[in-house]
């Protein structure tokens, strides 16, 4: 009897250090918003960051609505991360490695690491975009200069 004391002892004590009986925060949101949002003063580009370490609790992958204004033209830029479009709305200019190609609502536009990229906004309204960053570490540099506020949740 001593023995099963013991080993049950064992076994729930490994149980709770595994997590399996406690109930402590799971470490990351299970519903959320977003986390913030990125504007610069006069600008009508806007980053609403929608997952990152703050509330996936780890950094796999980056998640931001991404509204770019009629007429944006980006400059080319080199990723050393994958990148995923999916255009929400608008029409999105998307070059790869000099490859042009315009995505309409419902495409996807992928990036890998080492390419070069340049995106613009065609037609007379703005373009939404679902952009994700594999790993997230490595995703949105740009934004940390801009100025943000929080997502209230």
């Amino acid at each position: 009897m001593r023995y099963l004391h013991s080993f049950l002892t064992v076994c729930l004590a490994t149980a709770i250090s595994n997590g399996v009986l406690a109930q402590d925060a799971p470490g990351y949101d299970y519903t959320t918003k977003g986390t913030q949002i990125f504007q610069a003063p006069g600008s009508d580009f806007i980053a609403k960051i929608l997952v990152e370490a703050a509330n996936l609790g780890s950094e796999e992958v980056k998640i931001a609505e991404l509204t770019f204004p009629v007429g944006y033209s980006g400059s080319g830029h080199l990723h050393g991360a994958i990148e995923i479009f999916y255009v929400l709305k608008g029409r999105f200019g998307h070059s790869v490695n000099g490859v042009d190609a315009i995505l309409e609502v419902g495409e996807i536009g992928i990036v890998k690491p080492g390419d070069t990229v340049t995106h613009s906004v065609h037609g007379n309204g703005a373009a939404t975009v679902l952009t994700f960053w594999v790993p997230g570490g490595t995703g949105a540099p740009a934004f940390a200069g801009m100025p943000s506020r929080p997502i209230e949740n």
